[in-house]
């Protein structure tokens, strides 16, 4: 018993490493066919040569781990000899149900590949059943196979296997009346020759592939690297956050600046206005006037009708980002784009309008961005 408990414990340990060597396989993974045929004969009591009996037999299995698997085999035996011909062209069946188990991947290990020469041990238990017409009555009887496969494994991806198979198999029960025992006088010899087919698995081959495993130290290093990116990206997320926080608010204050109504010194006949309220903002280093800035372009056309003798200087402005150069000639730009809008689409005449680019400034407007404006001033008086 305790030798059996030690085999027990070897086996599991074996099966145990194994799977953590070879990836996952789905259900139908790993199965295979295979036809065989041979010859038996009793094991004592005859002369070998003289009493051989043809079969041809059938197997499907499953190997579990590259170690362990479980097939099923069908036999049919075409002589019974030496015994009275059952006058049948199958004389008898047996059928079994066998745990494999391969010996060169539980000493030698699995290498990502099947062996070109492996060991295979096979055993398990079956039912046997006789045919005759002779008006005997048929048996039915207990069998156990015990068999060693010594396999060549073939083909571009190893999916074809061709062995030789010495096997003993037992009737337990005898001629199916007796007690279970296994007796070297009820059994037989068997000598076959099997050629298997191993199905395509899901990982793209017919066999076992090898898992890519990794040590803790490098698992800890990715573990860690994507920690740190999770970091880096809450960081930007609330960054980004804020800014849209903040273009919300300014876009805000620029909408209620739009929406004021105009602020224009009270026009008297003898009295001049030096300084109009409405400006048109640009958006950082363009020139080209936003759709929602025509409004206060309106106004200054608007007030430019009711003053037919009013003239207006365009002065246009930029923030300070950017060169001093640069932004001058922004500022020219800005002047000159709200000329023109006023020529074009107000139809007031060029004549009436000056321009003039006044480069930096953050002093107009607390809110940098509200610097890149044009703004106007009647210079009327003076003339």
């Amino acid at each position: 018993m305790k030798k059996l408990f030690t085999l027990f414990a070897a086996a599991s340990l074996a099966a145990s490493v194994s799977a953590q060597t070879v990836t996952e396989s789905k259900t139908f993974d790993n199965f295979y066919i295979g036809v065989n045929g041979g010859v038996t004969t009793n094991t004592t009591g005859v002369r070998w040569m003289h009493n051989l009996n043809p079969n041809a037999g059938l197997r499907i299995g499953r190997y579990f781990t590259p170690v362990f698997g479980v097939a099923v085999e069908g036999n049919a035996y075409f002589s019974n000899k030496p015994g009275a011909s059952y006058g049948t062209f199958v004389r008898f069946i047996n059928s079994s149900a066998l745990a494999t188990i391969n010996f060169s991947n539980w000493f030698g290990g699995y290498k990502g590949e099947p062996r070109t020469f492996e060991v295979i041990g096979l055993y398990g238990f079956g039912w046997m059943h006789t045919f005759n017409n002779q008006g005997w009555k048929n048996i039915n009887a207990l069998t156990s196979k015990a068999a060693i496969d010594f396999a060549l494994n073939f083909g571009a991806a190893k999916q074809f296997q061709f062995y030789v198979e010495p096997a003993i198999v037992y009737t337990l029960n005898g001629a199916g009346y007796s007690g279970l025992e296994y007796n070297l006088n009820k059994s037989g010899v068997q000598l076959n020759g099997g050629l298997i087919y191993r199905f395509g698995n899901s990982n793209g081959s017919h066999n076992f592939t090898v898992a890519q495993l990794r040590d803790q130290s490098e698992i800890d290093g990715l573990n860690a690297q994507i920690n740190s990116l999770r970091g880096d990206l809450s960081g930007k997320e609330s960054r980004l956050a804020e800014k849209d926080r903040q273009i919300a608010d300014l876009q805000k204050a620029l909408d209620d600046c739009n929406n004021q109504p105009k602020t224009i010194v009270k026009n008297v006949k003898s009295e001049t206005v030096t300084n109009l309220q409405p400006t048109v903002l640009f958006r950082q280093g363009k020139s080209v006037i936003d759709p929602a800035q025509y409004a206060p372009l309106e106004l200054i056309a608007s007030y430019m009708r009711n003053h037919p003798d009013a003239k207006v200087e365009i002065r246009g402005y930029a923030s300070p980002e950017g060169s001093a150069e640069l932004n001058q000639k922004l500022s020219n730009a800005r002047a000159q784009a709200v000329k023109d809008a006023l020529v074009r689409k107000y139809k007031i005449a060029a004549s009436r309008l000056t321009t003039k680019g006044m480069g930096v400034t953050d002093t107009l407007f607390e809110e940098v961005s509200f610097n890149r404006v044009a703004t106007f001033n009647d210079s009327t008086k003076g003339e």
